[in-house]
């Protein structure tokens, strides 16, 4: 089986992480949300929600070179949301907000709303391995390809203040 991120250091990745659940529970949530949303969570993603269940990182840069409603060369990533929240936020944010039902909400951006990052399996099906994207509701909901794959996407995020990491 692949082990993701080997490698990476994660040593100043975050300002603040959410608390660890058991395994069990942890398990069981998974399952819930591939039950309830009929989407298979991409394994690094599940990986990565083992060991930190989501909070605030210092990398909350990805360098787009297009323009967002955040900037003109990139998106800022608030919070990973945690796993018990990402089916409910993904379905407020379809059914409250229109963003388009192509896959889950991973991650709030600091506009309230008005941007997210999302796993998106249009391309791959519902259990295929999904790309992540920024969606942008200020821009007609216009979709941003951010990196081919979950982990592609991590590694890619980058301090404010530092595109060049």
């Amino acid at each position: 089986m692949k082990k993701y991120f080997e490698n990476f250091d994660f040593s100043d990745f975050w300002y603040s992480k959410n608390e660890g659940i058991s395994l069990e529970e942890f398990n069981n949530i998974v399952q819930e949300i591939e039950e309830e949303s009929g989407y298979s969570l991409p394994k690094s993603y599940i990986e990565f929600m083992q060991l930190f269940n989501g909070g605030t990182p210092n990398k909350n840069s990805f360098i787009t070179n297009i323009e967002t409603s955040w900037s003109d060369d990139r998106i800022s990533v608030e919070e990973f949301l945690e796993l018990d929240d990402i089916a409910s936020e993904t379905e407020f944010m379809k059914g409250e907000w229109g963003y388009p039902d192509i896959g889950l909400q991973i991650c709030d951006c600091p506009s309230a709303g008005h941007d997210i990052v999302m796993l998106d399996y249009t391309k791959c099906g519902k259990s295929g391995e999904p790309s992540v994207v920024h969606v942008d509701q200020t821009f007609d909901y216009k979709i941003t390809l951010l990196a081919k794959d979950f982990e592609t996407f991590i590694k890619g995020l980058v301090t404010e203040d530092n595109e060049n990491e």
